[in-house]
């Protein structure tokens, strides 16, 4: 009987089957989305002077946009009829950071309140339908994802004892 040679990767543990991420509550892998070309000047095309765009982000903030809505509707709609492709090429700086100088940064991250506006959303869905196991489990995945991001913000973005509650998000998102 003839043996093949066992390679590092093999014994090591690191098969090309093993070198794959996955989801965080999944066993699938997903699909990438494509890349964003590597620019370092804002394209020709997009002369925006850099006071217009500032304030148009804060006036979008006024507005009730989250700062990703704010990247959109600068791409969609521009500035004075001009798109903006990204704004921290036009400007230098991130539209949080904008919104921060300004004081009109949202009182949340904004991927902590989207995953705690579908957390009071399912847990609502919970109360009226107690046996839909399948939400239950989103439920209890979506708060796991919370949990973890509220660790990661705490002590920056949030206070040092904030900690996650239905409560909490139901009176945060008022």
């Amino acid at each position: 009987m003839v043996f093949a040679p066992q390679t590092a990767a093999h014994t090591s543990g690191l098969c090309s089957s093993n070198l794959h991420m996955a989801r965080m509550h999944s066993r699938r892998r997903g699909s990438s989305g494509s890349d964003r070309p590597v620019a370092d000047d804002p394209p020709e095309w997009s002369d925006v002077d850099e006071d217009a765009v500032e304030s148009r982000v804060v006036e979008l903030a006024e507005a009730g946009h989250s700062p990703s809505e704010i990247g959109l509707r600068l791409r969609d709609e521009g500035v004075q009829g001009t798109p903006v492709p990204d704004v921290s090429l036009a400007t230098g700086r991130k539209v949080t950071e904008i919104l921060g100088d300004h004081d009109a940064a949202p009182d949340l991250p904004e991927d902590l309140r989207n995953l705690m506006e579908q957390a009071v959303g399912l847990r609502e869905h919970m109360d009226d339908h107690p046996g839909d196991h399948q939400n239950r489990r989103a439920l209890q995945n979506t708060e796991s994802k919370i949990r973890r991001l509220v660790d990661y913000y705490r002590g920056d973005e949030l206070d040092e004892e904030f900690s996650y509650s239905y409560e909490t998000a139901k009176r945060l998102l008022e």
